[in-house]
């Protein structure tokens, strides 16, 4: 089947002001390049860390990014919260746990349409996480306008750092671009069978079981042939699919397969 590689184009269109990512106080420098990664999935590159325990750079993070390099690169390094946050004029804190913070809780699909609505605007928005171990304290919670949580199992709460940022990163662009999806199949390079390639196929195949006596009772040979037609008509079958399966009966038959020319004028 012929494929059609190229790119959508509308699968980069992103007109907006993407959010940026901020992970409090993170351990594991694992943990922070399988968020970037996370992040240069979904077309995300301002990574904010609070506070890394093993300092910054770290190799290790870098490593961990798979290839995800420019968003390593753009890091930014911050001593609290408040210093991370103090450019940002929308922010979402990720927890799993109710707090006793009183604020707006949103889905990540409903808070990347704000988010979305707010970029579109020029509002510069973050996403804040929390510690691998315990995530966020109330305090940082209270820098932020409103609550991300899942929709996980109350019973099995817990994220990994980076699974969090790729739900949240996914469902914003998902909103930012309206799902445009990187490539779909070609119909024009992959047209559906016609009705006049299915008869002969039908035919073929018939001709051919009809050959080894496939057929028994012949009395059932109407319903099974209607059985097997409504098989391969539920298969949706492209013009290369159907020469593909007579070809494979033309094999079962015992015909000699067609010589492939090597001169350019010939047939």
């Amino acid at each position: 089947m012929t494929r059609n590689a190229s790119i959508d184009p509308a699968a980069r269109d992103v007109d907006l002001l993407p959010p940026c990512v901020i992970l409090c106080e993170p351990q594991l420098g694992e943990n922070i390049g399988t968020a970037a990664r996370a992040m240069a999935n979904f077309g995300l590159t301002d990574l904010r860390i609070v506070n890394p325990r093993d300092g910054w750079p770290n190799e290790k993070a870098r490593a961990a990014a798979s290839r995800a390099d420019h968003v390593i690169d753009a890091v930014q390094v911050f001593d609290s919260v408040e210093a991370a946050v103090a450019d940002l004029g929308h922010v979402f804190a990720t927890t799993a746990r109710s707090r006793e913070v009183a604020k707006p809780v949103r889905g990540p699909d409903e808070a990347a349409t704000i988010a979305t609505r707010l970029g579109a605007g020029g509002t510069r928005i973050g996403y804040l996480f929390g510690r691998e171990r315990w995530g966020l304290n109330n305090d940082e919670v209270a820098l932020a306008n409103e609550i991300v949580t899942l929709p996980v199992n109350p019973d099995f709460a817990s994220l990994n750092i980076a699974q969090a940022v790729l739900v949240c990163a996914y469902e914003w662009r998902v909103k930012a671009n309206n799902g445009a999806l990187p490539f779909r199949l070609d119909e024009l390079q992959n047209p559906p069978a016609t009705k006049d390639d299915l008869v002969r196929l039908f035919e073929h195949l018939e001709g051919a079981l009809d050959a080894v006596n496939f057929f028994r009772p012949v009395e059932k040979r109407p319903s099974i042939v209607r059985n097997l037609r409504n098989i391969l008509q539920k298969a949706a079958l492209t013009d290369q699919e159907v020469k593909t399966l007579r070809g494979v009966i033309a094999a079962l038959e015992g015909r000699a397969t067609r010589p492939r020319s090597t001169e350019p004028d010939q047939l």
